[in-house]
């Protein structure tokens, strides 16, 4: 796996809604994440990204990678993403 790539959707401003001009990006090699975080994010995609809890207002991640020639996403709650991984987004304007 190359790469992983990391949206923040949602809160209060409803980051990334459509029409929405504010982006939340992100991009991170999952080689360069301590095991513990890898770990981490595989078992987000093994349990296809069911969300634990919605929480009103809360950011959502949907991360993406591509596997063996297939693209994965899924969208969770963000106290399920390791802090790593959260801290490669970075606010944009479209």
């Amino acid at each position: 796996m190359a790469k992983v790539d990391v949206e923040r959707l949602g809160g209060l401003a409803g980051f990334g809604a459509p029409g929405s001009r504010l982006r939340s990006r992100g991009c991170i090699d999952p080689s360069q994440l301590p095991s513990e975080d890898r770990g981490a994010l595989d078992a987000l995609f093994d349990r296809r990204g069911r969300p634990q809890a919605h929480v009103p207002d809360g950011f959502r991640y949907r991360i993406t990678r591509l596997v063996a020639g297939r693209t994965e996403t899924v969208e969770v709650s963000e106290h399920e993403v390791p802090a790593r991984v959260r801290d490669c987004v970075q606010d944009e304007l479209d």
